[in-house]
């Protein structure tokens, strides 16, 4: 399909990314100081790390519940990426000391501790509630990925402010450029999903 190399291409930016930060060190770019439990570079982190699983979650949903190859080969590419930059974000938590939790609201270090209520679950902007996570696994073929783009779209637009957020006040490099490479990488999905979702007479939600 025409859509295989801009999807092979967007992932593969990320993986590069990616690929360039496993060596990962706690004071990388940041003087030699570990972060503080309540640092931008542990609050996006902690935070990253549940927004990257929910995006991980949907993605397996979605492949289980269409034959379209297009929107199967997006979905995996999506969690094999952001369960990539998941376990890394946990790794440099476990390397710097800190707990992978916080008492503070999410984005807290942003100064938005309060821009989500949580209420039925979604924590932080973009993510999906409960309720559109149990009717994604309850639809099929066609309305199943028209659903699962809309929700991914939403949650890439959440993701790309967060990771925005970091590259602006986190101090350790190498998650600076690890975000900037989430920021890349989401527009680039973002723009490609607006496609496919226009191919199945839809778009993205208001």
């Amino acid at each position: 399909m025409r859509h295989a190399g801009l999807i092979a291409g967007a992932a593969a930016t990320a993986l590069v990314a990616a690929g360039a930060i496993t060596y990962a060190v706690a004071g990388d770019d940041g003087g030699g100081r570990t972060p503080s439990a309540e640092s931008a570079d542990a609050g996006f982190a902690r935070d990253m790390a549940v927004h990257h699983q929910q995006a991980v979650e949907m993605s397996y949903i979605v492949r289980d519940r269409t034959k379209d190859e297009e929107v199967r080969r997006l979905a995996y590419d999506i969690a094999q990426t952001q369960a990539n930059q998941r376990g890394m974000m946990l790794g440099w938590l476990d390397l710097w000391g800190l707990p992978k939790v916080s008492s503070e609201p999410p984005m807290t270090w942003m100064d938005m501790g309060g821009m989500a209520s949580g209420k039925d679950g979604a924590l932080m902007p973009g993510m999906a509630t409960n309720s559109e996570m149990k009717k994604l696994g309850e639809l099929d073929g066609k309305q199943a990925e028209v659903f699962y783009l809309q929700l991914m779209t939403d949650h890439h637009k959440g993701g790309i402010h967060m990771a925005e957020g970091c590259v602006a006040k986190c101090r350790v490099g190498v998650e600076k450029r690890l975000a900037q490479g989430m920021v890349d990488a989401q527009q680039s999905e973002i723009s490609l999903m607006a496609d496919m979702l226009k191919e199945r007479g839809a778009a993205a939600r208001p």
